[in-house]
């Protein structure tokens, strides 16, 4: 860029350049207009797309040498709709959370100086609210392991300048650091002060700063770096904090940790959380954490169903073949490859890549759905039991590995029973435990048998008995429990 400049510790930055919006109220804040404008659709496409070299002539090279050229498509980026909404999920989080955090708005900056205040004379209290509204919010991205969503985060926040340098704004003296996003891993450990010190590490690897030494000693407490790090976020105008592999976060620590992410959220700050499916179950222990965590946008990225989005992964990545002789996409070629990938981006993508190579190492120089088989059974062995069980749609065999959970399929079934209990005709329903039946002695006279209401299942039980019905066919035919054949095959029982 034109405008980039180097800070003292050789990390690149850009010089703030103001531009309007047609939004005004974006037009009042130096943090929001030195961001790049929104784009549309189209562009966001062309912004995102990441196509590998290609050169038909390539193909008539050494085979050696083509074999090393096909790992060209570990490159390949192909924006699908998911990625879009990605897009305007993170871009939306960073205005949003900039408008009630401007550096020339009174309240704002009593508010800043007012904690500053309080760290200093150690009066802050962590719980407590201040007069200052925040516009911050936390977004989510969830899916599959494999599905791409710590790259398609990279690509995104490659488009937006992560440091950027002010001095003047409309005549008036601003002299200002301005990290617009930051990224750090959830520890594996769950250990908050872990994450802290990284967040520390991390801001003074990019600004050259000293806040590591300044503020952090082996005896500080974690509630002590808590209002540090909200002080420090705003002094350098964070605008997102992106926190990956959120499924490290196990029960632990998991309380500490999410009520620090709500914490950060009060005060100003903006979050994206990214995991697997593992990651969901953190959000819904507590409504004030799902209410605050999910506040901006809940995207879920299962696999790939067979249709029009697989289809145009795989055909965006089909015209790139080094193999000598090209073979066209068809349909048989689509549904084998879904059959063996299950619609994961990342094993479509491989098994592309490998079935290529295996046809130039055997001198076949072409594709063919016997060699892709053959590829698939060879370099996916080990993810056999996780494919055959997103195959199966079985969520008892897919709840075995929590990388691969569809969190979608298991709202869809709790919807489901209610809808069915709803269509039922309308009579109350009490719980019951029930207990096996004590063994009684039979009596030696005939006597009457107890009258139960219609709602008892103990009435239920007698008329079974009448027709020779056993309880469970009887509360299944009820709906007071489920088919458990339907989910459970009888080779894992």
């Amino acid at each position: 860029m034109s405008n980039s400049i180097f800070l003292p510790n050789g990390m690149e930055a850009i010089q703030a350049e103001y531009k309007e919006f047609p939004l005004e109220e974006f037009n009042q804040n130096p943090l929001i207009q030195a961001l790049p404008p929104l784009l549309d659709k189209a562009a966001i496409i062309r912004k995102l797309m990441v196509k590998p070299i290609y050169n038909d002539e390539e193909k008539h090279a050494e085979s050696i040498y083509r074999i090393h050229m096909i790992n060209r498509l570990f490159q390949l980026y192909t924006p699908l709709p998911v990625h879009i909404d990605v897009w305007n999920m993170i871009h939306t989080l960073i205005l949003q959370g900039y408008l009630a955090r401007n550096p020339f708005d009174k309240n704002y900056k009593k508010y800043i100086n007012d904690s500053g205040k309080e760290i200093i004379n150690r009066s802050y209290e962590i719980n407590s609210r201040q007069n200052f509204r925040t516009t911050s919010s936390c977004g989510t991205f969830i899916g599959f392991s494999g599905m791409g969503k710590t790259t398609t985060i990279n690509r995104v926040l490659s488009d937006i300048p992560q440091v950027i340098i002010h001095n003047e704004y409309k005549g008036a003296h601003f002299n200002q650091i301005q990290l617009v996003w930051l990224k750090l891993e959830a520890p594996s450990n769950s250990s908050l002060k872990a994450l802290c010190l990284q967040f520390f590490m991390k801001v003074d690897e990019l600004l050259g700063t000293n806040n590591y030494k300044k503020y952090v000693s082996r005896n500080m407490s974690v509630d002590s770096m808590l209002p540090l790090i909200s002080q420090v976020a705003h002094n350098i105008g964070l605008g997102l904090l992106v926190i990956d592999e959120t499924q490290n976060i196990k029960k632990r620590g998991a309380e500490q940790i999410m009520n620090f992410f709500v914490y950060l959220i009060n005060t100003g700050i903006n979050l994206c959380l990214i995991g697997t499916p593992g990651a969901y179950d953190l959000f819904g222990k507590e409504l004030r954490m799902t209410r605050r965590l999910t506040g901006n946008a809940e995207i879920i990225y299962n696999n790939m169903q067979y249709g029009n989005e697989f289809n145009l992964l795989l055909e965006s990545i089909w015209k790139y073949q080094w193999t000598q002789n090209f073979v066209p996409y068809n349909e048989e070629f689509g549904k084998t490859i879904y059959e063996l990938t299950q619609g994961i981006s990342d094993l479509v993508i491989k098994l592309f890549v490998y079935s290529q190579q295996l046809a130039i190492e055997s001198g076949k120089e072409e594709l063919s759905i016997g060699l892709i088989k053959k590829v698939a059974n060879e370099k996916f062995r080990l993810l056999q039991p996780m494919l055959n069980a997103i195959r199966s749609g079985n969520p008892h065999k897919i709840a075995k590995y929590e990388d691969i959970r569809k969190i979608e399929l298991e709202e869809s079934r709790i919807k489901q029973n209610i809808a069915v209990r709803k269509e039922e005709p309308v009579r109350k329903k009490k719980e019951y435990n029930v207990e096996p039946p004590e063994k009684v002695e039979k009596p030696k006279q005939k006597t009457k048998c107890k009258e139960y209401s219609e709602d008892d299942l103990r009435n239920l039980l007698q008329l079974g008995a009448k027709e020779d019905k056993s309880p469970y066919q009887l509360l299944l035919e009820n709906n007071y429990i489920e088919e458990a054949t339907t989910w459970i095959d009888v080779k894992d029982v």
